[in-house]
């Protein structure tokens, strides 16, 4: 039995009313002028013809759905991944344990998970004719020290040369099976992922955000745009901002947490996006709003990854999360 099977035998089961999924936003595009050609579509099937012209359903995004029999949060907990990543992101952790998804539903939480437009089950559409340019892909060893697990010279292809953080959060020996779930993403198509998040927000909100590294970006900039929808905004390494300049009053009303993890030090290119957030942070106080800062190490949590939902003490992290909601009146 896994290490998730074993916990699960140890907590009472959670009492769901629903679960489900949907798709949100999106387009209809037609595309012409492109040659038939011959395909087989199944082996030992015979030939056909497949015209790629017509009209296409494209740029929507895909979300799931857990809702409790008895939900003790005011509003639905919405999960947002980050960049070359999907939903996966807060399900099952690498090594086998309940990820943040189980962990907020067990808080009294309905909780959404979805695909961002393009990742997963949200699908492509064609390239270059829809989308601008073609998908990058994520070597496995890139993560090693974009996300902090440990210096990007430690990488190796061997696990048993592989070399960490000494106190590293990241459960290293499961590091293949978080390889497995990346995906590849376009650097071309923010301004159609925003309309999907946006759309998705008026589809199911009021509610809370927890978003991650890429994703920070769309959701503050999904605050901005539905003040009276987002009531709150928890960004977990947040890696990109709306524009220095903008108008951050519309968020008074709307909390947001950044959370930053461990290794800072190491890293100049988190350290310049840090400066980054942290304006943000505190535009929205200049305005009036509140935009509070959570050090993990300067808490004396030490050894958290850029990816601290799958971390050995991502639980930890996760209650830290639950108690600055309780603390600002998101709890029944």
């Amino acid at each position: 039995m896994g290490i998730g099977g074993a916990q699960a035998q140890t907590l009472p089961p959670l009492q769901v009313q629903e679960i489900g999924s949907f798709h949100v936003g999106g387009r209809v595009v037609a595309l012409g002028d492109m040659p038939k050609r011959e395909i087989i579509p199944s082996p030992g099937a015979p030939p056909i013809q497949m015209d790629p012209n017509g009209e296409f359903q494209v740029e929507q995004m895909y979300a799931q759905y857990v809702k409790l029999a008895e939900p003790r949060a005011r509003y639905p907990l919405l999960l947002w991944h980050g960049g070359g990543l999907t939903g996966v992101t807060w399900e099952t952790t690498p090594d086998g344990r309940p990820g943040w998804q189980m962990y907020f539903l067990r808080q009294g939480h309905n909780v959404y998970v979805s695909d961002a437009m393009e990742r997963g089950r949200s699908g492509w559409a064609r390239f270059p004719e829809i989308f601008a340019g073609e998908p990058v892909f994520r070597a496995m060893g890139e993560g090693w020290g974009l996300f902090r697990v440990g210096p990007q010279s430690g990488w190796n292809a061997r696990p048993a040369a592989r070399k960490a953080f000494a106190d590293t959060r990241f459960p290293v020996a499961a590091w293949d099976a978080f390889a497995r779930q990346s995906v590849p993403r376009w650097t071309t198509t923010d301004s159609q992922i925003q309309a999907a998040y946006n759309d998705y927000v008026q589809k199911v909100c009021p509610c809370v955000i927890i978003v991650h590294s890429q994703g920070g970006n769309f959701a503050f900039n999904a605050a901005l745009a539905a003040p009276d929808k987002v009531r709150a905004v928890i960004a977990i390494e947040p890696s990109g901002t709306p524009a220095e300049g903008t108008d951050a009053s519309p968020l008074r009303g709307v909390p947001h947490l950044v959370v930053w993890g461990d290794h800072f030090a190491e890293s100049p290119f988190w350290q310049r996006i840090r400066g980054n957030v942290e304006r943000w942070a505190g535009a929205i106080r200049d305005a009036g709003g509140t935009a509070d800062i959570m050090d993990l190490p300067a808490e004396g949590l030490r050894g958290n990854s850029h990816m601290m939902m799958m971390d050995t003490n991502s639980d930890e992290v996760a209650g830290r999360l639950q108690a600055w909601m309780e603390r600002r009146g998101l709890m029944r």
